[in-house]
């Protein structure tokens, strides 16, 4: 245990997610040893960050204005919108170059456990959004991109069910399986039949 300040720092870092204690003390100490401005343009920055981002009022991502670019830009392709998790997931998918849709954030998976259920999440705004033409234009598809794992499976499930009473609306899932440049017998048994069950034909 450190003295004073320097504890409350080490403490407050190791709340983050990822960070430990020891990769806590370490960005303490490397604080502790820069200059006196790069200490100031690290508080300026997360200032605005507290003060300055807020989440699109169309999809929910993070962003500087009400409406963020992807939602402002009219060439993106409105009959399509991808459902993710986190905004952190938008960008992942943007990094593809394959999707030209929009977004839509949930903020979260469903986890009863931790007693998040489906007024946590941005379910009810994606429904309403789905219901409501925008520019004259219907949602004809949905992609659900929530995470391979429990919560995220349990979320899509979830959203399947709520969705499939909206007339002429596709709902898709994104396709899981073996990642590019893997070995079959390093596949696990899950990985490995959801591969085998989403084949397509060539």
């Amino acid at each position: 245990m450190y003295e004073g300040p320097v504890q409350d720092l080490i403490d407050e870092l190791g709340k983050l997610p990822g960070i430990g204690p020891k990769s806590a003390q370490r960005i303490a100490f490397h604080l502790l040893s820069v200059e006196p401005p790069e200490i100031d343009r690290l508080q300026a920055v997360l200032q605005k960050v507290r003060d300055g981002v807020q989440f699109c009022i169309v999809c929910g991502t993070v962003s500087e204005e009400e409406k963020c670019r992807i939602c402002s830009d009219p060439r993106r392709d409105r009959t399509m919108v991808c459902v993710v998790e986190e905004p952190k997931d938008v960008q992942a998918i943007e990094r593809t170059r394959e999707f030209r849709g929009r977004y839509h954030v949930l903020g979260g998976a469903l986890d009863p456990l931790s007693g998040i259920g489906p007024d946590q999440l941005r379910i009810r705004e994606l429904l309403t959004r789905i219901g409501n033409q925008e520019d004259g234009v219907d949602v004809a598809e949905v992609i659900i991109a929530t995470d391979p794992n429990t919560e995220g499976e349990a979320t899509a499930t979830y959203l399947v069910r709520m969705l499939r009473d909206f007339p002429g609306l596709t709902v898709s899932r994104l396709a899981s399986g073996l990642p590019m440049g893997g070995d079959l017998e390093f596949a696990d048994e899950l990985t490995l039949g959801r591969a085998l069950s989403g084949r397509r034909t060539l």
